[in-house]
């Protein structure tokens, strides 16, 4: 009877996993429709400064809601619901950037979708943890192949219709024509979100924590100082609207800057699902401490390299990292947090990450305007060689879990 339970339980979570993976491959897939394009969009009125800040400020927001999220949905096993609301918030953020008329307008929709992503983040990993069990890096690679998959569906999607919308003999932004993609884009985010309502969440115990403070969580120091690195890490890894910025400058043309993000998430979406499940073969350090080095490799790139080729294949190898990331890291900060606070510390790993790419998008946005560009990617290159060298002494030091 046991056995049989447990299979039910396997497929069960598979089809879990599955189910979120469609719900943020639809999701992504409309997020992705516009994200390059609202980055130009946003360029054509506002300085490089301005989008620092409205990049900073957007992810501050999504910090601070990721740890609250992971703790409610831990206490009051409603990570469905918190999934759903995050989500919802796609929708929303489409209709504002239709309606917005300048970069204040893009800071309010930035806002909206940030604080559904802070809201859904948490919530939603802590299910795919939950589903995945013992294979926690092939259950996150998964998730994440599904995810940039529909990224770079939706690339393609806004490419075909940039391509029908837009003359290309036109030198300037075609407003209406962002705007027409915009409203497009809600379309798949209603049928991700659809894709929820089938996820089975696993109903615990209420948590006996009674209100959210860090006081009641007890983590291992090697996993603080793991999160402190995270941190560290962060602050070098700016928005990818800076890339996009970078990619403008250079000379590419919006078709040209969708076609490099295209790129890059199928790569990513390609190799997520192989590497979360070596990640579950092999210690995790073996793929995280490379993929921090691979990042500066691909932002010293990104600064040294101005030709087309070159850039296709540091976007590629960029694609690489964030599948190395999103199986291997998460599934290691899962491991090893206490039981029964998944999602709280999930959410805590995405604090650390949210409050590094708050002060990275400052960052860079000031060294961008008054150093150089180039100093931009140079020194994203340097804070992940700072990580991956401190992350080898945090993988040496003894866990109670080992």
């Amino acid at each position: 009877m046991n056995e049989i339970d447990d299979k039910k339980q396997i497929k069960q979570g598979f089809k879990n996993i599955v189910l979120l993976g469609l719900v943020s491959l639809f999701v992504d897939l409309s997020t992705e429709m516009v994200y390059p394009l609202v980055t130009i969009y946003l360029s054509t009125f506002a300085s490089v400064a301005i989008i620092g800040v409205i990049e900073g400020l957007a992810e501050s927001v999504a910090a601070i809601l990721k740890s609250y999220s992971g703790y409610i949905g831990d206490k009051f096993s409603n990570k469905k619901i918190l999934a759903f609301i995050g989500y919802s918030s796609a929708i929303i953020y489409k209709i504002l950037l239709f309606f917005s008329l300048g970069w204040v307008g893009i800071l309010i929709a930035k806002l909206v979708d940030r604080i559904g992503k802070g809201i859904r983040t948490a919530p939603r990993d802590a299910l795919v943890a939950e589903s995945g069990k013992k294979t926690l890096g092939k259950a996150f690679g998964l998730h994440k192949m599904l995810d940039m998959l529909g990224s770079a569906l939706g690339i393609i999607l806004a490419i075909v219709l940039y391509s029908l919308l837009v003359d290309s003999s036109s030198l300037t932004v075609d407003v209406s024509a962002f705007k027409t993609i915009f409203l497009i884009s809600i379309i798949p985010a209603l049928l991700g979100i659809f894709c929820l309502i089938f996820v089975k969440e696993t109903k615990h115990a209420k948590n006996e924590l009674q209100k959210f403070s860090l006081k009641g969580i007890h983590l291992e120091k090697k996993l603080i100082l793991y999160l402190i690195v995270v941190f560290i890490f962060s602050i070098g890894n700016s928005s990818n609207a800076f890339l996009v910025l970078r990619v403008t400058d250079i000379g590419f043309t919006p078709i040209d800057v969708l076609i490099l993000y295209l790129v890059y998430n199928l790569t990513s979406s390609v190799v997520s699902y192989p590497l979360g499940k070596l990640s579950d073969k092999i210690p995790r350090r073996k793929l995280v401490i490379p993929a921090y080095i691979l990042y500066a490799v691909v932002y010293l790139g990104i600064a040294l390299f101005d030709t087309s080729v070159m850039l296709y294949i540091l976007f590629a190898m960029y694609g690489v990292f964030q599948a190395l990331i999103a199986g291997a890291e998460k599934a290691y900060v899962t491991e090893n947090a206490p039981s029964g606070l998944k999602g709280t510390v999930l959410g805590l790993y995405g604090t650390a990450q949210g409050l590094g790419l708050l002060f990275a998008s400052f960052i860079a946005g000031a060294i961008w305007t008054y150093i150089s560009i180039e100093a931009t990617f140079v020194f994203a290159a340097i804070m992940s060689l700072v990580a991956a060298i401190s992350l080898v002494f945090v993988f040496k030091m003894k866990s109670q879990k080992e």
